[in-house]
């Protein structure tokens, strides 16, 4: 009987020993996987307050700056775009294309004295420009989250109960291909 016991034992401590690691790898997966996604809704936490700011400022230029219609449009295009996009690629190309005609609607301040000096305007402007900062900061903890993960699950042994329990690569908020090119602001545009 006493023998028994201490097989028992035994068998209980060795297969404690071989599941414990997989118990502590599978949980510190999980945290990791939980903090990517943390991460990932702050981006999305910061890019609503850039489209939610936009409308206002989009109202302000527009009563200064009515015959600048296609920046306009431009940017209340994007921001729809951006509302729209579901995956972390589709909101970076998303993302672009806002920050972009944003730039331009800005710029467009340079030929309006009067909306320059609109209090108004220039909350709205720095709200923004903090927004932005904002944004940046929250793509970039995003990709150090994403960065740890995708280390993680491509270890040795972690990626075997990677592997056997799913974990999958993240993808990385990536600017545009094209976010390298300086945007250009034309106010002499014959197209208007």
């Amino acid at each position: 009987m006493k023998n028994v016991f201490k097989i028992v034992i035994a068998v209980l401590l060795i297969i404690a020993i071989l599941v414990m690691p997989v118990f502590l790898t599978y949980n510190s997966l999980v945290a990791a996987d939980e903090a990517v996604d943390s991460a990932w809704s702050q981006v999305e936490n910061q890019l609503q307050r850039r489209m939610d700011l936009i409308p206002n400022l989009v109202n302000t230029v527009k009563g200064y700056a009515a015959h600048e219609e296609k920046i306009l449009t431009e940017v209340t295009r994007a921001r729809e775009k951006l509302m729209a996009a579901g995956s972390v690629t589709e909101k970076a190309e998303a993302d672009k294309e806002l920050t972009t005609a944003l730039s331009r609607l800005i710029a467009i301040a340079e030929n309006y004295p009067e909306l320059k000096a609109d209090a108004n305007f220039r909350q709205l402007a720095d709200e923004l420009a903090g927004t932005e900062n904002r944004i940046a900061v929250s793509r970039m903890d995003y990709n150090n989250a994403v960065q740890d993960y995708n280390t993680k699950i491509r270890r040795f042994p972690t990626v075997i109960v990677a592997k056997l329990f799913g974990f999958e690569k993240k993808d990385y908020f990536k600017a545009a291909e094209n976010a390298k090119e300086t945007p250009i602001v034309d106010f002499n545009d014959d197209s208007k």
